[in-house]
């Protein structure tokens, strides 16, 4: 994330000015049309994206989107009506949510809701947010070490907070750049998904040292979103690249309102993260019979192919660049599955170390005859005298076998003698001269 605090209330002013001066003095009317408002043409997402056709059919009435970040700011004029509830996660801030958490950053929540859900100014002044008529939840969390409770602690709890109290969709502007998370996200995601909110998520910005999607971007099921040009090129400092981005929004050149109702100049995917939510927001207000599902598959297979898109989904762009009208009423056939993902099948694979151990089979064992009972011991006698046990088994057998080899060896004696003599006595067959 990036931004460039813009002197923007004098340049207003001097565009007004210059119009003013271009133009003859009009006629006055009872009830004049408002004037080109400068701010909201610097709001290039409204026409360029489709978000204004959209506005039509709805302005995202009835739904709620939770902003989980360092806060919204309470000194924005434009977003004095949209903030309805709140809690703060981190230990340092306030119990509503709404005083910014951070150094560097504080106003970061602030910009991300009032891209979301913004409401102007009267007459049509005034930044708005592509869903300026749903309500917004704020809950901070503390993106740095000066937080009380562990982050991941932080983001579980604002996860099933911002669930129980009536989100629509949540936001998360935020990456770990790491592809893993803690196992405490498995639950609070899952708790998202159960209760059917949609989860919109940044991809992360190369200009921060982000490469590839990292967590939460890795989860399951969230829609996460990539960053573009004004041509709509992937971002080179404001966007990453990876297989889970479903979807490409604005990251350039973005506006955003701080905590206390500065306008800036900003850049990011946590940028465009919050415009894809105010979609979201716009698609469940036109048709509540949508779940989370349909909700994310309406976006992604709405969205146009993006500049120099060749490949559909692809690891920059995704589905393509959102189309905020055609996601609100094209017609798109319903899907039984979230097309970005399953996290409990995720889980039954991939966390089976933790999983409880098999249970005891309960099958009966086999039974097994008793073997007979041992024979008693004999009695020790005298190591000269034989036993009943070296009779039986040394005497015996071996006076057996030395009598059987002596009558073999008597036999053969006997039967080579009987020959020896039948040769003496037999014939000579030619006579025997002298």
């Amino acid at each position: 994330m990036r931004f460039r605090r813009a002197v923007l209330a004098g340049a207003v002013v001097a565009a007004s000015v210059l119009l003013s001066a271009a133009a003859p003095t009009p006629t006055p009317t009872p009830d004049p049309e408002p004037q080109v408002d400068p701010i909201r043409n610097m709001e290039y997402w409204l026409d360029e994206y489709g978000v204004k056709t959209a506005w039509k059919t709805t302005r995202g009435e009835g739904t709620t989107i939770a902003v989980i970040d360092t806060g919204i700011g309470e000194g924005v004029e434009e977003m004095k009506d949209a903030v309805v509830g709140g809690a703060d996660f981190s230990g340092i801030g306030t119990p509503d949510g709404r005083t910014p958490i951070g150094d560097s950053d504080s106003d970061h929540g602030s910009w991300v809701g009032s891209l979301a859900a913004a409401r102007g100014t009267e007459r049509g002044k005034g930044m708005v947010g592509v869903a300026p008529k749903a309500e917004l939840l704020s809950l901070s969390v503390g993106f740095t070490d000066d937080a009380t409770v562990p982050f991941v602690d932080q983001v579980a709890e604002a996860m099933r907070w911002a669930v129980d109290h009536g989100a629509d969709v949540i936001n998360l502007s935020f990456t770990t750049n790491t592809l893993d998370w803690d196992p405490k996200w498995d639950d609070a995601f899952l708790y998202a998904a159960e209760n059917d909110v949609v989860v919109i998520v940044a991809a992360g910005n190369r200009q921060s040292g982000t490469e590839e999607v990292g967590a939460p971007a890795t989860i399951p099921g969230v829609l996460t979103v990539g960053g573009v040009d004004r041509e709509g090129r992937a971002s080179n400092s404001a966007s990453t690249q990876g297989i889970t981005i479903g979807v490409s929004a604005p990251s350039e050149e973005l506006l955003g309102l701080s905590a206390n109702g500065d306008l800036v100049i900003w850049e990011g995917t946590s940028g465009a993260a919050p415009l894809v939510a105010g979609i979201a927001a716009l698609v469940r207000s036109a048709h509540p019979d949508l779940d989370a599902a349909n909700v994310i598959n309406r976006i992604i297979k709405t969205a146009d192919p993006a500049a120099g898109q060749r490949t559909v989904p692809s690891a920059l762009y995704g589905y393509g660049t959102v189309n905020a009208a055609a996601a609100v009423s094209r017609s798109v056939p319903a899907v039984a599955e979230n097309p970005m993902g399953d996290l409990a099948e995720w889980i039954r694979l991939y966390r089976r170390a933790d999983a409880p151990s098999a249970p005891t089979p309960t099958t009966a064992p086999a039974t097994v005859a008793p073997l007979p009972e041992a024979e008693p011991p004999t009695e020790a006698g005298s190591a000269l005298l034989p036993s009943a046990d070296t009779l039986r088994y040394g005497t015996v057998p071996l006076v057996a076998l030395s009598l059987g080899s002596i009558l073999v060896v008597l036999g053969v004696t006997a039967a080579a003698r009987r020959i020896k003599s039948a040769r003496l006595s037999r014939s000579p067959s030619r006579p025997i001269k002298e």
